[in-house]
């Protein structure tokens, strides 16, 4: 460790946590401001940022009663995060901070459940769990994700794509549940192989891909993407498809569909059409009224399913913004329902692991619509022939499967 490198940390964790926009949005920007930096700095400040919004409760808590500068969270979560020795701060150190991370290095703190599961009281109020569940969770959420990639299937089948990547030297392997899924070992620039830039490729978690193929799409079909985002099921839906029949991505986000676009481009499909919309009850929306045969509405949420690689979420997220996306989220259902034509197939689902974002939701829905009915995830499962059952709906956890937090429930409207 070096003093340059150990700045660059302090620089990082300062912006990042001001809490006020992305983490990865600050560490992309922090090295397009700093282009010299090679890639073991930039390893070693990424990890180390991150270290720190993972473990921010116990860093500040080892800090305390002093004030948790960046300097001072930066030097915790070396010391006792990523447990750097002493020596190997090298001459990082003024004197008095030397005396400060030895102390550290022995320092013990209160035990809470806070703390134990990295989790803020208003998340730990909203979930549905006992105290070993949420220390489970938490726990989960705390460990690094795997990088898992979706094998399009319009171009290749998922053992030749592992057969080569294997070839290539790439540790990979099928992922445990998904049949379209390769999770690869650490983290290899698999943007720069072939098979990616061919589009044979993506990058998707694996729970992501479970959601996408409980849509259940079919050759020929009309089917809505109603909150396509940068369109990673967007293209699995596509490819369920055999890039027959038509398939609408809507968003209301004009750069995350041109963030589709290159994508799109690399996938080989052509029965994708992007739609920007101005809201849910858009002109555009409206002409589809009882024409869809499957509509999936991955709604705007907190997002917490993914703390594992967006450990900022659960402080730039509050209770109030959760009541304000619930609103949201009930809006988006009702209107993306009116699409769903007799005999058709709703999808609802988030990343969030909160009750409130996902089975209120449903229950709510389905109190007010007669006209749907749950149709359990299971059994949609077994009959794919996927070794998982979560019950009624789609739940994955980081804990219990390796995956994001994922939620999915599944509605078929009812025949006349």
């Amino acid at each position: 460790m070096h003093a340059a490198q150990l700045a660059h940390i302090e620089a990082v964790i300062n912006q990042m946590t001001l809490f006020d926009r992305p983490a990865d949005a600050v560490l992309s920007a922090y090295f397009r401001e700093h282009p010299k930096l090679g890639a073991q700095d930039r390893h070693v400040i990424a990890e180390t940022a991150f270290a720190c919004l993972r473990r921010y409760t116990f860093a500040t808590a080892l800090i305390a009663p002093e004030k948790p500068t960046a300097r001072k969270l930066a030097l915790a979560t070396l010391a006792r995060i990523r447990h750097i020795n002493l020596k190997e701060f090298g001459d990082s150190l003024a004197a008095n901070e030397r005396e400060w991370v030895t102390a550290l290095k022995g320092k013990e703190v209160e035990a809470s459940l806070a703390l134990e599961a990295e989790l803020p009281e208003w998340v730990l109020e909203r979930l549905a769990l006992n105290h070993d569940e949420i220390v489970e969770l938490g726990q989960g959420l705390m460990r690094p994700a795997p990088l898992d990639l979706r094998v399009n299937t319009l171009k290749m089948k998922r053992d030749d794509a592992l057969a080569r990547l294997v070839a290539d030297g790439i540790d990979a392997e099928a992922t445990p549940f998904s049949p379209i899924g390769i999770r690869l070992k650490g983290k290899p620039a698999i943007n720069r192989h072939a098979l990616f830039k061919d589009g044979a490729l993506e990058v998707q978690d694996e729970g992501s891909q479970l959601l996408g193929l409980l849509v259940g799409a079919r050759r020929g079909e009309m089917v809505v993407d109603f909150c396509a985002g940068a369109g990673g099921k967007t293209l699995l839906l596509g490819a369920q498809m055999a890039s027959s029949g038509r398939l609408y991505a809507f968003d209301v986000s004009e750069k995350r569909l041109a963030n589709l676009k290159p994508r799109l481009a690399r996938s080989g499909l052509s029965n994708v059409h992007p739609q920007l919309i101005a809201h849910e009850n858009d002109i555009k929306v409206k002409r589809l009224a009882g024409k869809a045969d499957r509509v999936l509405v991955d709604a705007p949420c907190s997002g917490l399913g993914t703390l594992r690689r967006n450990p900022d979420l659960k402080f730039r997220q509050t209770g109030q913004s959760v009541a304000e996306l619930n609103e949201k989220q009930a809006a988006i259902l009702e209107s993306a329902s009116r699409l769903v034509k007799t005999g058709g197939r709703l999808v609802y689902a988030t990343c969030s692991l909160l009750p409130q974002e996902n089975r209120d939701i449903v229950a709510a829905f389905l109190e007010r619509h007669p006209d749907f009915e749950l149709t359990p995830a299971n059994r949609l499962l077994e009959d794919m022939r996927v070794a998982l059952d979560t019950g009624d709906c789609l739940e994955m956890s980081p804990h219990r499967h390796n995956t994001d937090g994922f939620f999915a429930a599944i509605m078929t409207r009812r025949q006349g």
